[in-house]
């Protein structure tokens, strides 16, 4: 029987992925006991501590699949992954670098002039950089192609006018890779360009958009008439659409869209061990394991294409969709299976907090990233080409 197209096959990890996992554990372990890691859901997005991404920085676990001759650690995305994964699943604070590393960086390696990767890798893989994606918009928040924000040439380099939205980290971070129009075509996709825009620049300003809960992560960024050099221009001029979408096969596929909420499953755990745990509340806590494992092994298959230099973008989009949904029913069934009150008030980290919280950041699961309704569509396209 043929395979699917969506298809990537059994990844299996090498042996020196094991022993890496044992040494992330083991340093989780300590920062435990630090009190440094709470296990809270949305770690990624909403754990901003720059001392421990330097500390992760330090044990060489930011830009590891970086170049060593730009500061990295020269290991490969399989590697990377069991890092992500554990510090994803243990809730740690990872927010701080989250761009940088997953994405900002890599763009950089791949795009870059010499002179912006000798500037900014090397800072992002010490943990002293951190980025922001400029792409989202009102209005083209998954139809990137139709960005309102233009870059215009002028004398000595570029003029920057827009409003960019959920643009996560702005008020913290660096830098900003923005997307912006350079050039109207008739090709909706053409004539769009990426710029590494400093965000502390003269004529930036950010406009928080608080969370349910009224937490401060995502903002509004605006571009007001902000000029920059030729040498803030990522690759060439309307190469803008092929780096965004190489940028977002990154962006979706990626343990983070799967295990967002995974420590307060963790923590439901937790709370039936403590008591007596009757056959039903068994056998639904095996088949929430039962499914994320099935995702994981997608999302290991893209990070294994990704590393032999494949595309993946359609089996990434179906992690993403298939991800982001288990995040929210994962929240769903949690209730069911132990029905307590959820309380953002009570102390931090106890397991009415943990399932508040995760409530409260259920209606972004699905959304970022591209909402599951683009995706679909580029499943479909990609099922349609293969058929």
């Amino acid at each position: 029987m043929a395979l699917s197209p969506l298809a990537t096959g059994a990844v299996t990890l090498p042996v020196e992925a094991r022993k890496l996992r044992q040494e992330v554990r083991d340093f989780l372990a300590e920062e435990r006991a630090a009190g440094t890691i709470l296990g809270r859901p949305d770690s990624w997005l909403t754990g901003w501590d720059p001392a421990f991404t330097r500390r992760l920085a330090e044990r060489g676990w930011v830009g590891m699949a970086l170049p060593q001759e730009y500061g990295g650690g020269g290991r490969g995305n399989l590697e990377r992954y069991v890092v992500i994964e554990e510090l994803l699943a243990a809730g740690a604070p990872v927010s701080a670098h989250w761009v940088a590393d997953r994405q900002a960086g890599p763009s950089i390696l791949r795009h870059g002039t010499e002179h912006q990767r000798e500037f900014y890798l090397p800072r992002i893989a010490a943990g002293e950089c951190f980025f922001s994606i400029g792409m989202s918009e009102q209005n083209s928040g998954s139809d990137l192609a139709s960005v309102q924000t233009r870059a215009e040439r002028t004398a000595g380099g570029w003029r920057l006018t827009g409003t960019k939205m959920w643009t996560g980290g702005a008020h913290i971070n660096d830098y900003a890779i923005v997307l912006a129009r350079t050039e109207d075509s008739e090709d909706r996709h053409a004539g769009l360009s990426q710029f590494i825009v400093d965000l502390r620049a003269p004529r930036i300003r950010v406009e928080p958009i608080r969370l349910l809960t009224g937490e401060h992560t995502f903002n509004y960024f605006h571009l007001e008439g902000v000029e920059v050099g030729d040498d803030a221009l990522l690759g060439r001029p309307g190469d803008g659409w092929r780096q965004v979408t190489g940028e977002l096969a990154l962006e979706r596929s990626g343990p983070e869209r799967f295990l967002s909420t995974l420590p307060l499953l963790t923590a439901l755990v937790g709370q039936l061990q403590r008591a007596a745990c009757s056959p039903e509340q068994h056998g639904r806590v095996g088949r929430l394991t039962a499914r994320l494992a099935s995702i994981r092994q997608l999302s290991l298959g893209v990070a294994a294409a990704l590393e032999a230099g494949r595309p993946a973008d359609v089996q990434a989009a179906l992690v993403k969709d298939l991800g982001t949904r288990f995040e929210g029913e994962l929240v769903g069934e949690v209730r069911e299976v132990l029905p307590v009150a959820a309380r953002f008030d009570a102390t931090r980290g106890t397991y009415p907090e943990l399932l508040a919280a995760a409530i409260l950041h259920s209606p972004g699961y699905t959304l970022r990233g591209g909402t599951n309704e683009i995706l679909r569509g580029i499943i479909t396209r990609g099922l349609e080409l293969n058929s």
